[in-house]
């Protein structure tokens, strides 16, 4: 490609509220243009080097089995009704009617069309394990995207499903799955780590999420540096410091004047944060076929901890939570700030697990300044439920190791669900058994989406100049430049070079613009190509052109005679690097 017919120009400066690196650089090399919020052109260098990212996920599938498959962006509403998601996902969901007023849904996933799909292809056990996948545009109506690539609402995403006769066939895709997503992310030279994750919308009964580490990333996930546990803050688990043990002490109401949080609880009466039980209170959601329903929920956690909303969700089985408001908290007989879940009726009341284990605590006696002392449960208040729905964070105790663990921010490049027949059984979906009865097939879901998984390339090479693109995703190979000005002799080297080098089957970007050695240097290295060749009157002295490679400073004289050959086997190397990076992960 001749860059003086290239569809993209480069900008000397990013656009204003661009943050993420990978957004600035993408936008400033030529790769994409945003059209909206979340939206976004891919130009012709992102439109390539998408392509080899979606060719190498491709490659992996199909290795483990997959075959490639392409299903329709628009649905029915009928089979995200059946199985329940239609009522349950909210406005991210994009909903619309057709002409003859039918409800349809702009596809944000998969799993009801490959069930549905089954219903017809899938008759007997015979014909199961099946791996199917494809590489099809989602729309999710994000309320807040942002960082370019990173966060979106009209994507390009791999989903793959995995349709086995038993749990034994799930567990063995799936963990095929784990490795095949190793491969993708070290080939497309992006270091990912897997962590345990919510399987939200998703449902099922186990989750991974792939993530590459950075501090653009709007996950927080919690490591351990001992042993490797790894998981989204979302369902992290931490080990709990024990109570000391002591004798049940009589209810006593003390005078707390000012003491609305557990910071000047535990101040003003000289008692250390875990001797409190902190009151939060929610309003709990559930997306049902008759409506929404909104349920109060009094949660009662240890002052030195957080409750996290995703494990009350979780445990609640709702769909979302919000903050009650001050007079939704009065209405049930509390008082914001010294709420205590003690006299209250027909209020339902979540204990995370630390607390029956932790006697005599200070909690809210539901009366202005007033605290009680040594409350405890069940003697004072039986819970509704009692669950772990702790926060971990940093220095918290491994719950497999015993070690202080620490966070991270992630963006997420991947993820992996065990969704069990939780879509069959909805849909119908069922297979003969080799018994002769009617089972329900046990499927997976797995997706990456590769417009993401191009924003965090980005984030990892790069440099001062601009993007240091790796071979494997790199739009060309050789970014070709003639530094010829009114100098024939240049042009026409450079001119043989570019049909050389196409005609040897390598990929070239070829600078034939009539600009100054500053701006070809610059928009090369803003662009990133992993090779590039300049042919200028000072090289052609030395009988040949300087090679260099983006990722260093240097660069070398090449014979003309030797070009092709010596190209070639720096390609070879860049490939040989990126290969030894794919090996075997153990599963975690």
């Amino acid at each position: 490609m001749r860059l003086s017919h290239h569809f993209g120009t480069t900008l000397r400066q990013a656009p204003a509220g661009t943050e993420a690196i990978s957004h600035q650089l993408l936008l400033r090399a030529g790769y994409i243009r945003q059209l909206g919020q979340g939206l976004f052109s891919a130009l012709p260098l992102a439109k390539r080097a998408l392509t080899k990212i979606e060719n190498i996920i491709r490659e992996e599938m199909d290795a483990i089995g997959g075959q490639e498959m392409l299903m329709p962006v628009v649905h029915p509403a009928e089979v995200w009704q059946a199985t329940g998601r239609w009522y349950s996902i909210g406005a991210e969901m994009a909903r619309f009617k057709d002409r003859k007023d039918r409800d349809l849904v702009l596809a944000m996933t998969h799993e009801e069309v490959v069930a549905d799909l089954c219903k017809t292809e899938i008759r007997s056990y015979r014909q199961l394990p099946q791996l199917v996948y494809h590489i099809q545009t989602k729309f999710r109506d994000d309320p807040r995207p942002r960082a370019g690539l990173i966060r979106v609402r009209e994507f390009t995403m791999k989903d793959s499903y995995s349709l086995d006769a038993d749990e034994a066939g799930l567990d063995q895709q799936y963990r095929a799955h784990y490795q095949a997503y190793f491969n993708i992310f070290n080939r497309c030279g992006v270091p990912a780590i897997a962590v345990g994750s919510d399987v939200g919308m998703m449902g099922g009964s186990a989750a991974h999420e792939f993530m590459y580490l950075t501090p653009v990333g709007e996950d927080t996930l919690v490591l351990c540096r001992h042993c490797g546990y790894a998981a989204n803050r979302q369902i992290a688990r931490f080990a709990k410091p024990a109570a000391a043990p002591e004798p049940l002490q009589p209810l006593q109401k003390v005078a707390t004047p000012n003491c609305k949080t557990i910071e000047d609880l535990a101040n003003f009466l000289g008692v250390p944060k875990r001797k409190t039980a902190k009151a939060v209170f929610m309003l709990a959601g559930h997306e049902e076929e008759s409506g929404t329903r909104e349920e109060f929920v009094f949660v009662v956690i240890r002052g030195d901890m957080e409750v996290n909303e995703t494990k009350l969700a979780n445990a609640l089985h709702a769909d979302w939570l919000r903050p009650a408001t001050d007079d939704e908290i009065r209405a049930v007989g509390a008082v914001p700030g010294y709420g205590s879940p003690v006299g209250l009726k027909n209020v339902t009341i979540v204990v995370d697990d630390a607390v029956p284990a932790s006697p005599n605590l200070v909690g809210g006696a539901n009366e202005e300044g007033y605290h009680w002392l040594n409350t405890n449960t069940p003697r004072d208040y039986v819970p509704s439920l009692v669950a772990e729905i702790a926060a971990a964070g940093d220095g918290d105790a491994c719950v497999q190791c015993g070690q202080p663990l620490y966070t991270a921010r992630g963006v997420e490049v991947g993820n992996i669900f065990k969704l069990g027949t939780r879509y069959s059984a909805a849909i119908g979906a069922t297979y003969l058994a080799a018994d002769g009865t009617e089972k329900p097939i046990v499927m997976g879901s797995y997706g990456i989406g590769s417009g993401r998984l191009l924003a965090c390339v980005a984030e990892e090479h790069h440099d001062d100049k601009g993007l240091v693109m790796p071979i494997t995703v790199a739009p060309y190979q050789v970014h070709l430049i003639a530094l010829a000005g009114a100098d024939a002799r240049v042009a026409d080297a450079a001119e043989g070079m570019y049909r050389a080098l196409r005609d040897a089957g390598i990929e070239v970007l070829y600078d034939d613009r009539a600009e100054s050695p500053g701006v070809k240097f610059a928009d090369a290295d803003l662009m990133g190509m992993p090779i590039r060749l300049t042919v200028s009157a000072k090289s052609l002295r030395a009988s040949g052109v300087e090679m260099k490679r983006r990722d260093r400073a240097e660069g070398v004289i090449v014979p003309a005679s030797d070009l092709i050959a010596r190209v070639r086997a720096e390609i070879g190397t860049l490939f040989d690097e990126i290969a030894a990076k794919v090996v075997p992960v153990p599963f975690r």
